[in-house]
Protein backbone atom coordinates (compact mmCIF):
# COMPACT_ATOMS: atom_id res chain seq x y z
CA UNK A 1 0.00 0.00 0.00
CA UNK A 2 2.90 2.35 0.61
CA UNK A 3 3.79 2.54 -3.04
CA UNK A 4 6.16 5.52 -2.95
CA UNK A 5 8.78 3.69 -0.90
CA UNK A 6 10.83 0.77 -1.43
CA UNK A 7 11.40 -8.04 -7.98
CA UNK A 8 9.53 -9.19 -4.76
CA UNK A 9 8.33 -12.66 -3.97
CA UNK A 10 4.74 -11.60 -3.26
CA UNK A 11 2.33 -12.03 -6.16
CA UNK A 12 -1.01 -11.20 -4.55
CA UNK A 13 -3.56 -13.55 -3.03
CA UNK A 14 -5.43 -16.40 -4.71
CA UNK A 15 -9.02 -15.86 -5.88
CA UNK A 16 -10.54 -18.04 -3.18
CA UNK A 17 -8.55 -16.37 -0.42
CA UNK A 18 -9.28 -12.92 -1.80
CA UNK A 19 -12.99 -13.71 -1.93
CA UNK A 20 -12.96 -14.81 1.69
CA UNK A 21 -11.08 -11.68 2.72
CA UNK A 22 -13.48 -9.41 0.86
CA UNK A 23 -16.47 -11.07 2.50
CA UNK A 24 -14.85 -10.64 5.90
CA UNK A 25 -14.26 -6.96 5.21
CA UNK A 26 -17.61 -5.93 3.75
CA UNK A 27 -20.05 -8.18 5.58
CA UNK A 28 -20.18 -5.82 8.58
CA UNK A 29 -21.94 -2.50 8.12
CA UNK A 30 -19.48 0.34 8.36
CA UNK A 31 -19.87 2.64 11.35
CA UNK A 32 -17.77 5.83 11.37
CA UNK A 33 -17.19 5.79 15.11
CA UNK A 34 -16.55 2.09 15.53
CA UNK A 35 -13.06 0.60 15.55
CA UNK A 36 -12.45 -2.43 13.34
CA UNK A 37 -12.15 -5.87 14.95
CA UNK A 38 -8.89 -7.81 14.85
CA UNK A 39 -9.84 -10.39 12.19
CA UNK A 40 -11.04 -7.70 9.81
CA UNK A 41 -7.85 -5.71 10.39
CA UNK A 42 -5.77 -8.76 9.47
CA UNK A 43 -7.82 -9.16 6.28
CA UNK A 44 -7.41 -5.46 5.59
CA UNK A 45 -3.62 -5.74 5.79
CA UNK A 46 -3.58 -8.52 3.22
CA UNK A 47 -6.07 -7.02 0.76
CA UNK A 48 -4.37 -3.61 0.76
CA UNK A 49 -0.81 -4.96 0.80
CA UNK A 50 0.00 -3.14 4.03
CA UNK A 51 1.31 -6.39 5.48
CA UNK A 52 4.10 -6.29 2.89
CA UNK A 53 4.72 -2.59 3.54
CA UNK A 54 5.34 -3.47 7.19
CA UNK A 55 7.53 -6.40 6.16
CA UNK A 56 9.64 -4.00 4.11
CA UNK A 57 10.63 -2.11 7.26
CA UNK A 58 13.27 -4.80 7.74
CA UNK A 59 15.05 -3.45 4.64
CA UNK A 60 15.74 -0.23 6.53
CA UNK A 61 17.71 -2.11 9.19
CA UNK A 62 20.92 -1.51 7.26
CA UNK A 63 20.37 2.25 7.67
CA UNK A 64 20.43 2.15 11.48
CA UNK A 65 24.21 1.82 12.08
CA UNK A 66 24.91 4.43 9.37
CA UNK A 67 22.93 7.01 11.37
CA UNK A 68 25.45 6.49 14.17
CA UNK A 69 28.47 6.79 11.91
CA UNK A 70 29.28 3.09 11.95
CA UNK A 71 28.87 0.25 9.46
CA UNK A 72 26.64 -2.77 9.85
CA UNK A 73 29.46 -4.90 8.42
CA UNK A 74 31.60 -4.05 11.43
CA UNK A 75 29.34 -6.18 13.58
CA UNK A 76 29.54 -9.23 11.31
CA UNK A 77 27.11 -12.04 12.08
CA UNK A 78 26.13 -10.39 15.36
CA UNK A 79 24.41 -7.60 13.43
CA UNK A 80 22.65 -10.04 11.12
CA UNK A 81 21.27 -11.93 14.09
CA UNK A 82 20.29 -8.76 15.96
CA UNK A 83 18.54 -7.21 12.94
CA UNK A 84 16.65 -10.44 12.30
CA UNK A 85 15.36 -10.50 15.85
CA UNK A 86 14.49 -6.81 16.18
CA UNK A 87 12.94 -6.44 12.72
CA UNK A 88 11.01 -9.70 12.96
CA UNK A 89 8.29 -9.53 10.30
CA UNK A 90 5.59 -11.35 12.28
CA UNK A 91 6.22 -9.10 15.28
CA UNK A 92 5.98 -5.90 13.23
CA UNK A 93 2.79 -7.03 11.54
CA UNK A 94 1.24 -7.85 14.91
CA UNK A 95 2.22 -4.39 16.14
CA UNK A 96 0.43 -2.97 13.11
CA UNK A 97 -2.70 -4.98 13.86
CA UNK A 98 -2.59 -3.87 17.50
CA UNK A 99 -2.54 -0.18 16.56
CA UNK A 100 -5.07 -0.40 13.73
CA UNK A 101 -7.50 -2.40 15.82
CA UNK A 102 -7.75 0.61 18.14
CA UNK A 103 -7.60 3.40 15.56
CA UNK A 104 -9.02 2.27 12.19
CA UNK A 105 -12.73 2.97 11.85
CA UNK A 106 -15.05 0.56 10.04
CA UNK A 107 -15.93 3.31 7.57
CA UNK A 108 -12.31 3.92 6.58
CA UNK A 109 -11.54 0.19 6.48
CA UNK A 110 -14.53 -0.59 4.25
CA UNK A 111 -13.79 2.30 1.90
CA UNK A 112 -10.12 1.41 1.35
CA UNK A 113 -10.74 -2.34 1.21
CA UNK A 114 -13.51 -1.85 -1.33
CA UNK A 115 -11.10 -0.11 -3.70
CA UNK A 116 -8.13 -2.44 -3.20
CA UNK A 117 -10.32 -5.54 -3.56
CA UNK A 118 -11.31 -4.42 -7.07
CA UNK A 119 -9.53 -5.68 -10.17
CA UNK A 120 -7.54 -2.46 -10.50
CA UNK A 121 -6.87 -2.40 -6.77
CA UNK A 122 -5.42 -5.90 -6.74
CA UNK A 123 -3.22 -5.18 -9.77
CA UNK A 124 -1.91 -2.13 -7.95
CA UNK A 125 -1.31 -4.11 -4.76
CA UNK A 126 0.61 -6.77 -6.66
CA UNK A 127 2.85 -4.10 -8.23
CA UNK A 128 3.31 -2.32 -4.89
CA UNK A 129 4.12 -5.53 -3.00
CA UNK A 130 6.89 -6.34 -5.46
CA UNK A 131 8.23 -2.78 -5.23
CA UNK A 132 8.29 -2.75 -1.42
CA UNK A 133 10.69 -5.69 -1.35
CA UNK A 134 12.83 -4.74 -4.35
CA UNK A 135 16.54 -3.98 -4.07
CA UNK A 136 16.69 -0.28 -3.26
CA UNK A 137 19.87 0.52 -5.18
CA UNK A 138 18.62 -1.21 -8.33
CA UNK A 139 15.23 0.46 -7.98
CA UNK A 140 16.83 3.90 -7.62
CA UNK A 141 18.99 3.49 -10.72
CA UNK A 142 16.10 2.16 -12.82
CA UNK A 143 13.81 4.89 -11.55
CA UNK A 144 16.24 7.65 -12.46
CA UNK A 145 16.51 6.36 -16.00
CA UNK A 146 12.75 5.89 -16.38
CA UNK A 147 11.84 9.33 -15.05
CA UNK A 148 14.41 11.02 -17.28
CA UNK A 149 12.84 9.29 -20.28
CA UNK A 150 9.25 9.98 -19.19
CA UNK A 151 9.91 13.68 -18.72
CA UNK A 152 10.47 13.81 -22.48
CA UNK A 153 8.27 11.02 -23.85
CA UNK A 154 5.27 11.09 -21.48
CA UNK A 155 5.13 14.16 -19.18
CA UNK A 156 1.44 13.40 -18.53
CA UNK A 157 2.48 10.22 -16.71
CA UNK A 158 4.92 12.12 -14.50
CA UNK A 159 2.14 14.60 -13.69
CA UNK A 160 -0.10 11.71 -12.62
CA UNK A 161 2.63 10.40 -10.32
CA UNK A 162 2.91 13.85 -8.79
CA UNK A 163 -0.87 14.03 -8.37
CA UNK A 164 -0.86 10.67 -6.58
CA UNK A 165 1.85 11.80 -4.20
CA UNK A 166 0.14 15.08 -3.43
CA UNK A 167 -3.17 13.33 -2.80
CA UNK A 168 -1.75 11.57 0.24
CA UNK A 169 0.77 14.23 1.31
CA UNK A 170 3.54 11.73 0.68
CA UNK A 171 6.64 13.95 0.74
CA UNK A 172 5.68 16.10 3.73
CA UNK A 173 4.52 13.13 5.79
CA UNK A 174 7.62 11.13 4.92
CA UNK A 175 9.96 13.95 5.95
CA UNK A 176 8.14 14.60 9.21
CA UNK A 177 8.06 10.92 10.12
CA UNK A 178 11.63 10.20 9.01
CA UNK A 179 12.88 13.10 11.11
CA UNK A 180 11.03 11.76 14.13
CA UNK A 181 12.47 8.28 13.62
CA UNK A 182 15.97 9.74 13.43
CA UNK A 183 15.51 11.82 16.58
CA UNK A 184 14.09 8.93 18.59
CA UNK A 185 16.86 6.61 17.42
CA UNK A 186 19.68 9.03 18.20
CA UNK A 187 18.26 9.89 21.61
CA UNK A 188 17.82 6.19 22.42
CA UNK A 189 21.38 5.46 21.27
CA UNK A 190 22.71 8.29 23.43
CA UNK A 191 20.72 7.05 26.43
CA UNK A 192 22.15 3.57 25.88
CA UNK A 193 25.69 4.94 25.78
CA UNK A 194 26.28 3.94 22.15
CA UNK A 195 27.08 7.49 21.01
CA UNK A 196 27.86 10.82 22.60
CA UNK A 197 25.79 13.52 20.93
CA UNK A 198 27.20 17.00 20.41
CA UNK A 199 23.66 18.41 20.16
CA UNK A 200 20.62 18.00 22.37
CA UNK A 201 17.19 17.17 20.96
CA UNK A 202 16.37 20.82 20.31
CA UNK A 203 19.63 21.24 18.43
CA UNK A 204 19.02 18.13 16.35
CA UNK A 205 15.57 19.35 15.36
CA UNK A 206 17.01 22.75 14.39
CA UNK A 207 19.55 20.99 12.19
CA UNK A 208 16.77 19.03 10.51
CA UNK A 209 14.79 22.22 9.94
CA UNK A 210 17.75 23.83 8.18
CA UNK A 211 17.81 21.09 5.56
CA UNK A 212 14.02 20.62 5.29
CA UNK A 213 13.61 22.23 1.87
CA UNK A 214 16.45 20.20 0.37
CA UNK A 215 15.16 17.02 2.01
CA UNK A 216 11.64 17.57 0.67
CA UNK A 217 12.96 18.03 -2.85
CA UNK A 218 14.92 14.77 -2.63
CA UNK A 219 11.92 12.90 -1.20
CA UNK A 220 9.75 14.10 -4.08
CA UNK A 221 12.37 12.99 -6.60
CA UNK A 222 12.65 9.65 -4.85
CA UNK A 223 8.87 9.30 -4.90
CA UNK A 224 8.74 9.90 -8.65
CA UNK A 225 11.54 7.40 -9.25
CA UNK A 226 9.78 4.82 -7.13
CA UNK A 227 6.44 5.38 -8.83
CA UNK A 228 8.00 5.02 -12.29
CA UNK A 229 9.38 1.59 -11.39
CA UNK A 230 6.41 0.40 -9.34
CA UNK A 231 3.70 1.23 -11.88
CA UNK A 232 5.64 0.47 -15.04
CA UNK A 233 2.96 -1.99 -16.16
CA UNK A 234 -0.04 0.19 -15.25
CA UNK A 235 -1.63 2.45 -17.86
CA UNK A 236 -2.01 6.22 -17.48
CA UNK A 237 -5.78 5.80 -17.48
CA UNK A 238 -5.67 3.38 -14.56
CA UNK A 239 -3.20 5.54 -12.67
CA UNK A 240 -5.46 8.57 -13.12
CA UNK A 241 -8.29 6.51 -11.64
CA UNK A 242 -5.99 5.60 -8.75
CA UNK A 243 -5.14 9.26 -8.18
CA UNK A 244 -8.83 10.10 -8.04
CA UNK A 245 -9.40 7.32 -5.50
CA UNK A 246 -6.51 8.58 -3.37
CA UNK A 247 -8.02 12.06 -3.32
CA UNK A 248 -11.17 10.87 -1.55
CA UNK A 249 -11.37 12.03 2.12
CA UNK A 250 -11.68 8.53 3.59
CA UNK A 251 -8.71 7.29 1.56
CA UNK A 252 -6.66 10.26 2.74
CA UNK A 253 -7.62 9.34 6.29
CA UNK A 254 -6.51 5.75 5.74
CA UNK A 255 -3.16 6.79 4.27
CA UNK A 256 -2.48 9.25 7.07
CA UNK A 257 -3.09 6.45 9.56
CA UNK A 258 -1.04 3.92 7.60
CA UNK A 259 1.89 6.33 7.50
CA UNK A 260 1.64 6.98 11.21
CA UNK A 261 1.53 3.25 11.98
CA UNK A 262 4.41 2.40 9.68
CA UNK A 263 6.72 5.05 11.08
CA UNK A 264 5.73 4.39 14.68
CA UNK A 265 6.72 0.75 14.24
CA UNK A 266 9.96 1.78 12.53
CA UNK A 267 10.82 4.19 15.35
CA UNK A 268 9.99 1.57 17.95
CA UNK A 269 12.25 -0.98 16.28
CA UNK A 270 15.09 1.52 15.89
CA UNK A 271 14.87 2.30 19.60
CA UNK A 272 15.05 -1.44 20.27
CA UNK A 273 18.15 -1.64 18.03
CA UNK A 274 19.79 1.15 20.03
CA UNK A 275 19.32 -0.77 23.28
CA UNK A 276 20.64 -3.98 21.75
CA UNK A 277 23.67 -2.32 20.15
CA UNK A 278 24.99 -1.47 23.59
CA UNK A 279 26.37 -4.98 23.94
CA UNK A 280 27.89 -5.04 20.46
CA UNK A 281 29.76 -1.77 20.06
CA UNK A 282 31.65 0.60 22.41
CA UNK A 283 30.45 4.20 22.78
CA UNK A 284 31.82 6.73 20.35
CA UNK A 285 31.37 10.43 19.67
CA UNK A 286 28.92 11.40 16.96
Amino acid sequence: MRHFRQSGRRTGVTFSLLTALILALVSVTASPGQAADRDRVRAFLTVTGFDVALEAIKLSAEDAPAMLGIRAQDFGLSWTRLAGEVFDVALMQEMGVDILERTLSDAALAHAAGFYASDLGQRLVQAENASHLADRSVKRKSGEEMIADLMVSDPERVAIFDRMMRAIGSAEMTLKSANEVQIRFLMAAAAAGIVELKLDEKGLRALQAESAEESLAEIRKSGLRGAAVTYDGISNEDLAAYAEALEQPLMREVYELMDAVQFEIMANRYEAVAMRLRGLDPGQEL
